[in-house]
């Protein structure tokens, strides 16, 4: 109990403390007029007051993650609450915080744009494709599932379902941001928190205590914490899905005081969310192993439904059912709607010139909205087990992209290069020893992901080394011409 009540206060003093801390070193300017204004198309450039933007984000990066995201940390014990708090405060909020506010300093750029122009444009297509990819993915997952709920309890199939679903998509994506957006979705945005401030008091009352801190890996199945807790709980701690999130918000921010609250502190506020699942699933099942039972049993929907139906009863079934059904789907769509943003960008790099036909919204959510439905109706899960691991790496490079800003800016480079460097270190080792991956022995995978780590961080130095002499010569150019 102590430590559940302790880490939801560490967050809260994260918000409070660290994100001046990076708002500082990033260096806001309120007179500076935003994409919202200067790019405004009455589609996805739009001002919104900040706390629709901040319920919005939200949503958009939560949905289900932080909820089936932790209830499967949970497995790995109260360990799992050191991850989100330490990767909330220091990783996921400076990660959401740079996609959000170095798209609103470049036009609203989508996450490749950004890439490509401070790690260099030979990173920026892999990414396109890479993002691009990660989001069919994530929508075909989330329409699925859904959908198959739709079919099991309603005389709907599952086919029509999927249809109805997309075809709500093609709406959301192509409408002004405002239309629908704007006005429903801060409503879902306040019922996934009234979810889980409910579950949290319900806790309190649970027969059994929350359990207090313990490094002991708690996993039935004795897999190893490192580096799998960080990829099993990415939404609540750090996720890559955000940096392709982030840039939506960005293009309707009034000024840029409004990022702090609007980025950092929704991962902030989506950390106390996973924590409160992740909580509540170590503690109403009486242990981890009573957890993996009711797992394998209904999956993580059938476990939120238990434990919702059994605090809030009847109210809390039906809340669990909603938010099963409408939280993974409105991250689908927004899914979608980044998608056809970016790819708006890359037709735009190639023919060198906006895309402005009325149509060209159409035009570019079509080509992925057609395979998202496609997978929706194939076993694609094992395509999905990719989505844990890729979801990180644009976490990494996203980081990354914020250390070389700063860098180059000369400002303290360290809050974003540092949780760059350890999630190097879990993306270079989780996919060699992951049974996804390489499925190689533990300790063969660790010497190889130390082996690319070492590598990522001396060109990290180089890079160092190469900017400081490039700042001394403008430095004594400066002089000379005073």
């Amino acid at each position: 109990m102590v430590t559940f009540v302790a880490s939801i206060l560490l967050l809260i003093i994260g918000y409070f403390v660290y994100s001046k801390v990076v708002e500082r070193i990033f260096v806001i300017d309120d007179n500076q007029k935003t994409p919202a204004y200067t790019e405004n198309d009455g589609l996805d450039y739009m001002p919104l007051s900040w706390w629709k933007a901040s319920l919005i984000q939200l949503l958009n990066i939560a949905g289900l993650g932080p909820i089936f995201g932790a209830v499967m940390g949970a497995l790995y014990g109260p360990v799992a609450f050191i991850w989100i708090v330490v990767g909330s405060i220091f990783a996921g909020a400076v990660h959401d915080y740079f996609s959000g506010m170095l798209s609103l300093r470049h036009k609203g750029a989508q996450y490749p744009t950004l890439v490509g122009k401070y790690l260099g444009n030979a990173v920026r297509p892999i990414m396109n494709v890479f993002s691009i990819a990660l989001m069919v993915l994530v929508a075909a997952a989330f329409t699925a599932g859904p959908a198959q709920l739709v079919a099991e309890i309603t005389p709907i199939g599952f086919l029509t379902a999927v249809l109805i679903i997309f075809g709500y998509f093609l709406m959301a994506t192509l409408l002004p941001i405002n239309k629908v957006i704007g006005k429903v979705y801060p409503i879902f945005g306040a019922i996934l928190i009234f979810m889980a401030v409910s579950i949290g008091v319900g806790m309190f009352f649970f027969d059994q205590p929350i359990p207090n801190l313990t490094v002991e890996n708690l996993h039935p199945g004795e897999l190893p914490m490192w580096p799998l807790l960080m990829v099993t709980i990415s939404c609540g701690a750090i996720s890559g899905f955000h940096s392709t999130q982030s840039p939506i918000l960005a293009r309707t921010l009034k000024k840029e005081s409004e990022g702090r609250k609007v980025f950092y502190g929704a991962m902030i506020a989506e950390g106390v969310i996973a924590l409160i699942w992740a909580a509540a699933g170590m503690t109403f099942f009486g242990s981890t192993g009573g957890l993996q039972s009711a797992l394998d049993a209904g999956g993580p929907a059938g476990v939120v439904n238990e434990i919702s139906t059994s605090t809030l009863g009847t109210f809390g079934g039906i809340l669990a059912i909603l938010g099963v059904i409408i939280l993974p789907i409105t991250t689908g769509d927004t899914a979608l709607r980044s998608s056809r943003m970016m790819l708006a960008e890359l037709v735009k790099g190639i023919r060198k010139k906006d895309f402005t036909s009325k149509w060209a919204p159409m035009a570019l959510a079509i080509p992925v909205v057609l395979p998202a439905f496609f997978l929706t109706q194939i076993d694609y899960t094992f395509l999905w087990r990719y989505v844990g691991w890729s979801n990180q790496v644009v976490a990494t490079v996203m980081l990354w992209t914020g250390a070389m800003y700063l860098l180059q800016n000369r400002k303290f480079h360290w809050i974003c290069s540092i949780p760059a460097l350890f999630m190097t270190a879990v993306v270079s080792t989780y996919i060699f020893y992951a049974p996804e991956g390489f499925s190689l022995p533990y300790s063969v995978s660790m010497v190889i992901g130390a082996g690319i780590w070492v590598v990522v961080a001396t060109w990290f130095v180089w890079q160092i080394i190469k900017n400081k002499q490039l700042h001394n010569q403008e430095d004594l150019l400066a002089r000379k011409a005073g």
